[in-house]
């Protein structure tokens, strides 16, 4: 192979690995919880949920940035970070952020299975054991990586473009929402605590950026790089949160009442009929499937580095992950409720991981010469401060939800 082309197939290496990590962080946000908080919370606030998730958006995208670059300049993953700010800290880190993971990926099991159900009508057993047997099978390939990443974008784009049609179908009043936006008449903080732990709490926000790791895009000669990735993988995040919120506010604004035992699914029943319902089926399986990928895969790689065995048998382990969160749900089941507090449960966790990325951004013995923006750095330790008065005050809130 010539130099040229050399140089060519790196540069497509690169840039798919940059696309797979901006999808992997979106689609591991856009899980079931996503889907279910959604629409629990959309039928609660109404239009006033705007407000709502371009706060989230404003703080999600603080964490983001500020997570991704230190990660890139140290070129070292969450847990390691976190032990050279603190000696032990990162052990600490990885079981909060695995053991989140796994409540959640409990979840992420359960809503694929809930789409097989919409779609099939099969069983939710038998329906979770079929969607963790695919998650099983792409991280038994010796190219999952690659696989991994064209498999997030384009069931990525497929739930986009369903749930774009059925909120065109609702439609929406969409004036309402833009005022609400901005002067909303409630505000309540669970509903912000749980989209920002929805959105990057826990082990969401380090997906993308320990995918990159992996994929050797790290240091100054790819900030702008990792920069675009992590704003792309907002950006899908929220196109999909706004299309979502529409599509539901659109059914609930007429008076409709949305069915406790799944609510997305019957909003898009109201809203769009049997074809909206059945494409619910694909969005909640699609959403389902590829946030059992990230979560799996982003929770093993807190531990790798930590445990010699778990970096020898890296995809042993990430399978050994999906199996066990299969189990759970089989065993445990309560779908619903799980996904709305897992959300809020990645919430409790983000102010620690972002606290400790912060004070990471400051240590040159971290990160080197490179300077962390003042700016950056006070957004970051805003949303820190915000997250952790959030998640303290919205501890009831959970508590109220889980009776």
């Amino acid at each position: 192979m010539s130099t040229n082309s050399k140089q060519t197939e790196s540069q497509r290496s690169m840039a798919s690995a940059l696309i797979g990590a901006a999808f992997l962080m979106a689609t591991s946000a856009i899980g079931p919880g996503f889907l279910t908080q959604s629409a629990v919370f959309t039928e609660q606030f109404g239009a006033n949920f705007a407000f709502v998730i371009l706060t989230s958006v404003i703080l999600s995208l603080g964490a983001q940035l500020n997570i991704w670059r230190v990660i890139s300049m140290s070129g070292l993953r969450g847990q390691d970070i976190a032990n050279k700010v603190l000696p032990g800290l990162g052990y600490v880190v990885a079981f909060l952020v695995a053991l989140g993971g796994l409540a959640f990926n409990v979840g992420n099991v359960g809503g694929a299975a809930l789409g097989l159900n919409v779609l099939f009508g099969l069983d939710l057993k038998f329906g979770a054991i079929i969607s963790a047997l695919i998650a099983v099978g792409i991280f038994s390939s010796k190219e999952a990586g690659g696989i991994m990443d064209q498999f997030t974008k384009y069931l990525g784009l497929i739930m986009i473009a369903l749930t774009l049609y059925v909120s065109a179908v609702t439609k929406p009043p969409v004036g309402e929402a833009i005022t609400r936006m901005i002067a909303p008449t409630q505000i309540s903080l669970l509903p912000i605590i749980t989209l920002v732990g929805g959105t990057v709490g826990g082990y969401i926000s380090f997906s993308g950026g320990h995918r990159l790791l992996d994929a050797g895009i790290m240091g100054a000669d790819n900030l702008d790089k990792v920069n675009r990735s992590a704003i792309n993988g907002m950006l899908i995040a929220g196109v999909m949160r706004i299309l979502l919120f529409l599509a539901i506010l659109g059914v609930v604004s007429t008076g409709a009442t949305l069915d406790p035992a799944n609510p997305p699914a019957s909003a898009f029943q109201l809203g769009a009929g049997m074809i909206g319902y059945k494409f619910f089926g694909v969005v909640l399986w699609s959403a389902g499937i590829t946030s059992v990928v990230g979560a799996s895969y982003t929770s093993v790689s807190f531990l790798r580095t930590l445990f010699s065995n778990i970096e020898r048998n890296v995809s042993k382990w990430i399978i050994g992950f999906i199996t066990a969160s299969t189990i759970l749900f089989v065993t445990v089941g309560r779908p619903v409720t799980l996904l709305v507090l897992a959300g809020s449960l990645n919430g409790l966790i983000l102010p620690l991981t972002l606290g400790t990325i912060l004070v990471a951004s400051q240590r040159k013995d971290i990160i080197g010469e490179y300077k962390h923006p003042t700016w950056l750095l006070i957004f970051g330790v805003l949303v820190t401060a915000i997250t952790l008065y959030m998640g303290i005050t919205s501890l009831s809130g959970m508590a109220a939800l889980w009776k």
